[in-house]
């Protein structure tokens, strides 16, 4: 169901959206309902949370990679047999690939969706300016719809008393509750953000923890209430079933490799393919009945032993790539087919050795961000006029022993350059790709595919 929905939003980064999302989702669970969750911008981890605690996939909303009718079904498409649909938001409400307008921001997405928008303040060191906050945040776009504030980090209840009286009387929407400042509802942090619920295991005891610290002073009802929206409708085109290209595409899935758009895969499937997955840090080798490789992001670097261990593993795809494999490789997928990866700490692990160089792990962001992606010479999957669009967030640098063909052009706004390398029917790039933005390059790489069967 579309109709009851709702945004949480932040005033900025670090506010504490995702430990709230996290208990509001787990409350209503609590509730008996059944619970779908979203995030807005590229992001991973935040949706391995809510599927945690969900028990169904979550999914990212992208205003500046999707077209609003695109965005507007993985959203509908999302929420079938949820009683209620949550969206966390990315940063601050407003911010997004522009600093001039909503372009890729919550608040774009809150507005495409006609959704209500719950804001999430740090009130930890303010009481009436809070009201100031709010009414500049509800000024700023009138289009977006801030129905509910929830005050973090209150020092005591009296405190939340003076937040609730200032915000209410010059802003006009309900103050839905708080919470303390408590350091238990932090979630634990590393150089990526939140560590994948893949990775860390049993997670009940933590979500619990939020679920009950959320529903004693926060009024999960009356956010209940306030999601309550007219239902969307849309053409259903982009998961409608195609000519099925009767291929087996292998991905792998494991605590290495997780980060994937749901839409992704699924529209693999909706083109008639077999999705096939394996997970190289278990020992698992390339499935022998695979046409086609997908292997996307994630976290190699944290598993260095177990992937350079695998060696039957590294050689049934590096045998199948030289006999002509269609192989698509999404960051982490790079570093994998590199020669070898180096930790931090100096430490080097051998992998499979397809892609001629080496991969570095640094401190520092090595790039970040939105990019749109064209085709280069002799790349089968993006001709030179397909435009589709991805992103970029990594901190290791691959380095090649020798020139090498570039896999595509990139443009961004730090400028445009070839990005990206070929090899036989490898395209390696460190761009994550979202094929809902243009299905015509998973359609290339599903022919490919088929070529190969035949």
């Amino acid at each position: 169901m579309t109709d009851r929905r709702v945004l949480i939003a932040g005033v900025s980064s670090g506010v504490g959206k995702t430990g709230i999302t996290i208990g509001l989702m787990a409350a209503f669970m609590k509730k008996g309902l059944n619970v779908q969750g979203f995030k807005c911008g590229p992001d991973y981890i935040d949706p391995s949370y809510h599927t945690a605690v969900t028990k169904r996939p979550s999914r990212n909303l992208d205003s500046w990679m999707l077209s609003a009718d695109v965005l507007k079904e993985v959203f509908v498409k999302g929420s079938e047999g949820a009683d209620i649909s949550i969206i966390e938001g990315m940063m601050g409400l407003y911010d997004g690939e522009s600093p001039t307008s909503d372009r890729g921001s919550a608040a774009e997405i809150s507005t495409l969706l006609d959704c209500p928008v719950i804001l999430i303040v740090d009130c930890s060191a303010m009481a009436r300016s809070a009201a100031a906050v709010v009414k500049g945040f509800q000024c700023l776009d009138p289009d977006v719809k801030i129905a509910g504030v929830i005050a973090n980090r209150i020092g005591s209840e009296g405190h939340y008393k003076l937040i609730k009286e200032a915000v209410e009387q010059e802003c006009g929407i309900p103050v839905c509750g708080y919470l303390l400042e408590n350091e238990d509802m932090n979630m634990p942090e590393r150089h990526l953000g939140l560590v994948p619920s893949i990775e860390r295991g049993d997670l009940d005891g933590q979500l619990e923890k939020l679920g009950e610290a959320v529903t004693e002073t926060i009024d999960i009802d009356r956010i209940f209430n306030l999601s309550q929206q007219p239902p969307l409708t849309i053409a259903n085109t982009l998961f409608k079933q195609k000519d099925p290209i009767a291929v087996k595409v292998a991905v792998a899935y494991d605590q290495a490799f997780n980060f994937y758009y749901r839409e992704n895969l699924e529209l693999i499937e909706a083109f008639g393919a077999e999705v096939i997955y394996f997970s190289p840090v278990n020992g698992d080798g390339l499935p022998p009945e695979a046409d086609g490789l997908y292997i996307g992001g994630g976290f190699p670097e944290q598993f260095l032993e177990e992937l350079s261990q695998n060696s039957e593993g590294k050689q049934s795809i590096k045998e199948a790539v030289e006999k002509g494999l269609p192989v698509l490789a999404e960051c982490g997928g790079l570093m994998y087919l590199s020669e070898s990866i180096t930790n931090l700490k100096g430490k080097t692990y051998p992998m499979i050795g397809v892609l001629p160089g080496k991969t570095e792990m640094q401190a520092n962001f090595a790039a970040l961000g939105y990019r749109k992606i064209s085709g280069a010479e002799g790349n089968s999957l993006f001709k030179s006029e397909t435009i589709i669009r991805g992103h970029e967030f990594h901190y290791s640098t691959f380095i090649p022993y020798k020139k090498m063909t570039g896999a595509y052009h990139v443009s961004s706004h730090f400028g445009s350059g070839e990005e990206g390398y070929l090899y036989k029917n490898v395209v390696a790039g460190y761009t994550h790709l979202h094929f809902a933005s243009n299905p015509e390059v998973l359609e290339n790489f599903l022919g490919e595919c088929k070529k190969r069967k035949s």
